[in-house]
């Protein structure tokens, strides 16, 4: 558990509530939203790990992309105990964006939003391995205040306030740097889900310096970039609950993040992709260096292959 004496409470600019016209409180303490993700996972999640039946396992858009009564149970309970902890709040939960796409604008309200992932790592989950985790993190204006990543199965919990650090298990993260002149260790998207130009950049990181592999769950290949276990990621999709959480944790343990164009990645969307994160500033240099050169010589590919055609 983290001491609120260390971090205190999460700052929140005061708005006005809609019903009554009064402010609404400037503060959250980070021990109060930690506790009610211990208790989501307690009553939601663990009980059906390695218990799942074969009706409480649904395909959503795909083989690749499932959804479990685990997911489901887990964003109920977070949307009820997070709102309950700060009134005025909305939920931004990837199973409610699935039933319905509008309630993803909350994220460019003034409102602060809750962005859930109950289980990060569906599918690992399904076929009973930990590599799973709880991702909430809060915003407010486009900015990510707070996050909490929950890895139930290890009983690992990462926390990070913006400005005040990052912490897992009550010890600080510090990402530090690779050795100069180092292989890079890098987690990215699978070729299989990419757009072809996306799958351009990502091949900008097969080189020689450069170890990359298909990731699994964001949120902990986020944490391991945070605990200087891993290089960086390199990811092509942007969808807030997969990332909100780790990058602050990334950024508050002293790492960098960048998309295509060199601007920080945005949660409201639209960013230029794929982006990274990374252990130091230099890092995140490299690995953008590389996802455009891989984009550049697709570029030209294409351009050959046009004056073939046209030849």
């Amino acid at each position: 558990m983290i001491d609120d004496a260390v971090y205190g409470t999460v700052p929140l600019r005061a708005t006005a509530d809609g019903a009554t016209g009064q402010g609404m409180p400037h503060g959250l303490h980070v021990s109060a939203v930690e506790e009610a993700v211990r208790a989501a996972a307690a009553a939601e999640i663990m009980p059906r790990f390695r218990q799942l039946a074969a009706h409480e396992i649904v395909e959503k858009s795909g083989p690749h992309d499932l959804v479990t009564i685990a997911d489901r149970r887990a964003e109920e309970h977070l949307t009820a105990a997070l709102t309950a902890l700060l009134p005025g709040s909305v939920v931004v939960g990837e199973e409610a964006v699935h039933a319905d796409p509008a309630v993803y604008d909350a994220l460019r309200g003034e409102a602060p939003v809750w962005i859930v992932d109950p289980v990060d790592g569906t599918r690992q989950f399904v076929r009973g391995e930990p590599g799973f985790c709880t991702l909430v993190a809060l915003a407010q204006g486009g900015e990510v205040l707070a996050s909490w990543t929950y890895a139930a199965a290890l009983d690992e919990m990462a926390i990070a306030v913006r400005g005040r650090g990052a912490w897992l298990d009550g010890v600080p993260l510090r990402s530090g740097a690779p050795a100069p002149g180092a292989v890079l260790a890098v987690a990215m998207s699978h070729p299989d889900y990419t757009t072809d130009a996306e799958k351009r950049a990502l091949l900008g990181l097969r080189t020689e310096d450069v170890e990359a592999r298909a990731c699994g769950s964001a949120g902990l290949e986020y944490l391991a970039v945070a605990r200087g276990e891993l290089d960086a990621v390199a990811f092509n999709w942007e969808l807030a609950w997969d990332h909100a959480a780790g990058l602050l944790l990334v950024m508050e343990a002293g790492g960098a993040q960048s998309t295509l164009t060199g601007e920080p990645f945005r949660i409201t969307g639209g960013n230029t992709l794929p982006f990274t994160a990374a252990r130091d500033e230099a890092t995140a240099r490299r690995i953008r260096e590389r996802l455009l050169t891989g984009a550049r010589g697709g570029a030209r590919e294409g351009a050959r292959g046009g004056a073939r055609e046209g030849a």
